[in-house]
Order: C-alpha cells, then structure tokens, then sequence
C-alpha cells in the first residue's frame, strides 16, 4: 500500500498538471508574448521619440517597475469596476503581466539597441538603407542574440510570477493547489507538490535557455569569424 503522502500527490496531481496545462502555461506564454511586444514599443519610443512622447512611455516604465506586481493586479481587478470597467480574472491577469514584463522588458531591450556600435548604424546607412531597415537587418539580429539570456530569465520568472493571479481567482496552478488544501486539510503535501511542478518547468525552460544561448552562441562566433 502507498504512503498517504503518495496517494495524495498522485491523486491531485491530474487537477494541478490541467491547470498548468489549460491556465498557467498559456498566460505564462501570452503574457511574454504581448510583454516583448510592449516592451519593444516602448524601448524604440524612450530612444526614438520626440520627447513628450518618451517621457510619457517613460513614466510608464517607472510606474509599473516601482510598484509591486500583486497591487497592480489587484488594481486591474478590484479596482477598475469602480470606475466601470469590469474584465474577467483571466483578461484581467493577462493585462497586468503584460504591462508588468513590458516595463521590465522595455529596459532590456533599450540597453541591448544602445549596445550595438554606432558603426553598424553608420554602415547600414552607407550602402542606403532606411531607418526601418538598418534596425530590422542589422541592428535587431545582433541585439537579439544579446537579449536573449535576459529575457529568457524573465520568461522563467514569469512562469512562477504566474501564482499571483490565483489572488485574483485564476484557477491556475498555486489556485487549483489552495482548492485541494481546502478539501484535504493536506498544505505540506500539496504545496510541496505544487513547488515541484513549478520547479520541473522552471527546469525544463532553463535547460532549452542553455541551449538556445550555446547555438546562438555558435553563431555569433561564425559572424565574426567572417568579418
């Protein structure tokens, strides 16, 4: 007969594996996903754009970087019926972590454009490219490659952020966890169980990290190599 600590963990882990499956897995990638994207915006705008433009993009990123991540949900989602604006806990938690790793994203992708030698910015110009295309075929390919052991982290970072919107009543993984506590009276065990699930994803992202970085890398080496 198996221990009860066992039978437990097994007996809930196909509640928590569908609610990583089904909540925690895809906010996690839609949050990024739109994040870089406003997170780019913002970084081209803070360097790019006239300066009433940047500084508003810039209170932006000072606003959500200095303000902690579970008000900002709270905010979103108790906060905005106030004012009639009421959005389901999914949108709502899909909004705070997209403006949240935008803000955070935007200052890594800032600094990884502002790293790019001006030369290559003067290059691209000489054999008569536009603006657009010296960032989309010169710039942006060395960038990215610096870009990415950063934003890989806060993709992991983000996977485990995710338990924050059990807070605001999304049933993903750390919710499903709280809900089988509540019917088990069992916290160690499904707690624990509920840290190793995060802890087996957050391992397999930070295995295909390492490796994204090593081909990367390889190529990086073959381009100056060839120059």
């Amino acid at each position: 007969m198996l221990p009860h600590w066992l039978s437990l963990m097994i007996a809930s882990l196909p509640s928590l594996a569908w609610a990583c499956v089904l909540f925690t897995v895809p906010l996690t990638i839609l949050s990024f996903a739109f994040g870089i994207a406003v997170g780019f915006a913002t970084a081209l705008a803070r360097l790019f754009a006239p300066a009433p433009v940047a500084a508003v993009f810039r209170f932006y990123v000072w606003l959500f970087r200095g303000t902690p991540l579970l008000v900002q949900l709270f905010l979103i989602f108790y906060g905005l019926p106030s004012l009639g604006i009421v959005l389901d806990a999914f949108p709502a938690a899909l909004i705070g972590f997209t403006l949240n790793v935008g803000a955070y994203s935007s200052e890594i992708i800032r600094a990884v454009l502002v790293a790019v030698p001006k030369g290559q910015w003067e290059a691209a110009y000489s054999i008569g490219m536009t603006w657009s295309q010296a960032m989309r075929r010169t710039v942006l390919p060395q960038a990215s490659r610096i870009a990415v052991p950063p934003l890989s982290n806060t993709f992991i970072s983000l996977v485990k952020d995710t338990s924050l919107a059990a807070a605001i009543t999304v049933p993903e993984l750390f919710r499903a966890g709280q809900q089988i506590v509540a019917t088990s009276y069992e916290p160690l065990i499904l707690y624990i169980e509920v840290a190793l699930i995060y802890l087996a994803v957050s391992s397999i992202l930070s295995s295909l990290q390492v490796r994204l970085e090593r081909r990367l890398s390889r190529y990086g080496g073959y381009i100056e190599a060839a120059s």
